[in-house]
């Protein structure tokens, strides 16, 4: 979802990432620092576990997994992509190469089980019945198969699942026969952006909103070579984890009774358990098959009622502020921030029954003697990685506290090793916001593979939570957040009193801690050949940087061409960094830029990486790696380009940290009025048509986001999301003024999916004609 109008909330005075960079393309002598593409290294097939990666096998010699690594051969160095890129367009429709198919594998609202009703598309639907229908825009996801114990696994058997993320409900007005309605109003667009009128809104609208967040799991059908043909709406194994659904809270032993105490409310006077899951974005697989859904912007959802009493602990209060939760009660059509308007009035439905709090939970007043009475903590149940055991439908999702608290953006996991820790490479999608990294305690054990949740306990409640600082030099830190450092036991904004504040209130530690700002952190991806991290930066903020603020320690601020975004850095970019050793433990690590988003024609010193026609893309989301063929998938969430292409999936070749080429760019300076054009050294960020090219556009108005494959590397599964974004609701008939009609248009899939004419989010199942692998 586009987050072009997030507010900053960080507003530590840490050394910017922006300034880090500036200050290395301003030293001549840095000459390892903004890398290129090489060619594909070798690739280390690991089945066992799709989208993690870790250490350098050439230089460890250890790769294990259950069944072994088995390498596959390396590609020639002057490999290319193997398919003709497709031209950018603003078409209603899914534009791929030619000689490969699509297929739609199910969309927002289809049913997965016998008891609800098939899908209208036309708003009909009951609230309840959302808990038992595939949930709205799809976003992370994830493919495990279920071997003939039922334990989940990668490598290929008879049965998989797809676990998916849904992510918001901004464009909910779609679900409802007129739109959305707030008392006598109809037509109305909430979204957690665009505010809150302030009237009271029927229940049952409420309930479609909450429910179709969360996670869907569906069982896929296979044929006969394992090939998927579509999904079984009727599989026990089918299930969905919603705001609603009970969830544990896990942590560190030594600091479980102080992070539940956190957590308490009058819905869990003891703080062990609380509900559900919100605003699911990127994803994490776990290697003992497991899923976690990682909880993003979720601060939106919640607010102090009218004329409630907001809390006047000053603690609270100041994490409130900087995680963008509103402090003071709703004011509609404010204009401050936190915005007081800011929610979609979920706490407001008087029409149903509050039956456990499913309303009122989300008015965060201190309206009780204590937070046993009141919900004043409900905020403090969000922003954490949340865990489900895909082939048991039984068990009770997991919130995995030590890996912190903040707006998380996936969760990728290091290579396993046998004997050695897990580390899970995490972002905070935020302007101006960190990434972190989690150490795991215990090592890796292959016998804990399909160990679900138990495994989940063993490796993810005890560990080290770190944050990245990234230096001009092409180096970096990372940072513990532990009360035993002095610059968070003694930091003056906030006085942590113990370890468990520090994992709750996780983004004012990494504050205190002194980590790097960067440019919205998103999705991560681990490269199979060799360890290294790659973690996407989306853009940057228009009111962040312009022209006349450009100087030597923010050398990227520029006009988008078109007019659309401003200034700033609204193409972003791609960081990727190897750790020292190899180690998933290292505190050390050595970084460079895979690529600068830009449009072809923009100016040199903005398209750094010389894109073309053919791979030109901007603000870069999802990210992932094929262990069935190495390539980087980009996938992007844009505004800035979208006058000339809709949303995008690029493929690219990937090498390493280091691979690049040297060049000279001129940029213009300011002191602070601008001056004659300095020159500034770049290294790498060249990758070329062969090693970066274009392969799907989406619908108008979608983001592409989600990514994965089948083990063979024959199926690939993406996601499209809200096509159709800005479609507006008449409110006094039931039909609207749409921006986008996919997928019941039929527009670039096998047949048209589904009734009535209102736009869907959907995944969709790519294959290539010959029966080959995708990209190759």
């Amino acid at each position: 979802m586009s987050h072009d109008f997030d507010p900053i909330t960080n507003n530590s005075n840490n050394e910017h990432f922006q300034d880090v960079l500036a200050r290395a393309l301003g030293n001549p002598s840095r000459r390892s620092m903004l890398k290129g593409s090489a060619g594909l290294a070798a690739m280390l097939a690991l089945p066992m576990l799709p989208g993690c990666g870790g250490g350098d096998t050439a230089s460890t010699g250890v790769a294990s997994t259950a069944a072994g690594a088995s390498s596959i051969p390396a590609l020639p160095t002057d490999s290319t992509l193997k398919f003709a890129a497709v031209q950018n367009n603003i078409l209603d429709q899914i534009t791929v190469p030619p000689g490969y198919n699509v297929q739609v594998l199910h969309a927002t609202g289809d049913t997965l089980n016998a008891s609800a009703a098939a899908y209208t598309n036309m708003g009909t639907e009951t609230g309840d019945s959302w808990a038992q229908r595939v949930g709205d825009h799809h976003d992370g996801m994830e493919l495990f198969y279920i071997d003939s114990s039922g334990k989940s696994q990668y490598r290929p058997t008879s049965k998989a699942v797809l676990a998916i993320n849904h992510e918001s409900s901004a464009d909910s007005h779609l679900l409802m026969p007129t739109g959305q309605t707030s008392g006598t109003g109809k037509g109305k667009k909430f979204s957690q952006f665009g505010g809150y009128d302030g009237l009271v809104r029927p229940g049952d609208e409420v309930l479609k909103e909450i429910n179709l967040h969360g996670i869907s799991v569906v069982e896929l059908t296979l044929d006969a070579n394992g090939k998927p043909t579509g999904y079984n709406p009727t599989s026990s194994l089918n299930r969905r984890v919603t705001p609603q659904t009970p969830a544990e809270v896990h942590g560190p032993a030594a600091h479980l009774s102080d992070l539940r105490d956190l957590m308490v409310t009058r819905f869990s006077p003891t703080g062990a358990t609380v509900r559900g899951t919100l605003n699911n974005c990127g994803h994490g697989p776990t290697p003992w098959g497991t899923y976690m859904g990682c909880e993003e912007n979720w601060a939106f959802y919640f607010n102090v009622a009218a004329g409630g009493k907001a809390p006047t602990d000053t603690k609270m209060l100041t994490s409130r502020q900087r995680y963008g939760l509103a402090a003071a009660p709703f004011v509609a059509a404010s204009t401050t921030w936190p915005a007081l308007g800011i929610g979609q009035g979920w706490y407001t439905p008087t029409d149903l029954p509050d039956t456990d709090f499913r309303f009122s939970r989300w008015n965060t007043a201190a309206s009780g003697a204590s937070a046993r009475e009141d919900f004043r903590n409900e905020p403090n149940t969000f922003g954490y990685n949340v865990e489900i055991d895909p082939a048991n439908p039984a068990s009770v999702p997991a919130k995995r506290m030590a890996m912190g608290r903040f707006a998380h953006e996936a969760a990728v996991c290091s290579l396993p090793v046998v004997g050695s820790p897990l580390a899970f490479y995490m972002g905070c999608d935020s302007r101006n916001e960190y990434m972190y990294k989690f150490v795991t305690t215990a090592t890796w054990s292959a016998a804990d593979i399909g160990g679900g949740m138990a495994a989940g306990n063993k490796y993810l409640n005890e560990g080290k939570l770190y944050a990245a600082k990234f230096n001009d030099d092409g180096t970096g830190q990372w940072l513990e957040l532990n009360i035993s450092n002095p610059a968070i036991k003694d930091y003056s904004k906030f006085a942590f009193a113990n370890q468990a504040e520090v994992l709750v209130h996780t983004r004012l530690a990494a504050d205190a801690a002194g980590a790097t700002p960067m440019d919205r952190p998103e999705w991560g991806a681990v490269n199979p050949a060799n360890g290294e991290v790659y973690f996407t930066m989306t853009n940057n903020s228009v009111a962040n940087r312009t022209p006349v603020s450009t100087n030597t320690v923010n050398p990227r601020a520029y006009a988008d061409p078109d007019g659309k975004m401003g200034t700033g850095n609204p193409n972003g970019h791609i960081v990727r960094f190897k750790e020292s050793g190899n180690l998933s433990t290292a505190t050390t690590f050595a970084w460079d830029i895979f690529v600068f988003g830009a449009e072809d024609d923009s100016a040199a010193d903005v398209n750094i990486s010389k894109l073309s026609g053919n791979n030109s893309f901007s603000s870069p989301d999802g990210l992932w790696f094929s262990y069935s063929t190495g390539i980087c998938w980009i996938q992007t969430d844009d505004s800035a380009f979208t006058d000339e292409a809709n949303c995008m999936l690029l493929a690219a070749v990937p090498g390493k940290v280091g691979d690049g080429g040297q060049f000279v760019v001129a940029n213009t300076m300011t002191t602070p009025t601008p001056s004659t054009a300095a020159q500034r050294t770049f290294v790498g960020g060249i990758l070329g048509e062969s090693r970066l090219r274009r392969f799907l556009v989406a619908p108008k108005g979608a983001e592409v986001t989600g990514l994965t494959e089948t083990a063979d590397g024959k199926t690939l599964f993406v996601n499209i999301q809200h096509p159709g974004e800005n479609t507006a609701a008449l409110g006094t008939s039931s039909d609207f003024t749409y921006e986008s009609q996919w997928p019941s248009n039929g527009g670039g899939i096998s047949a048209k999916y589904g009734s009535g004419k209102r736009p869907r989010s959907a995944t969709l199942m790519i294959t290539k004609a010959d029966g080959g692998k995708i990209g190759m």
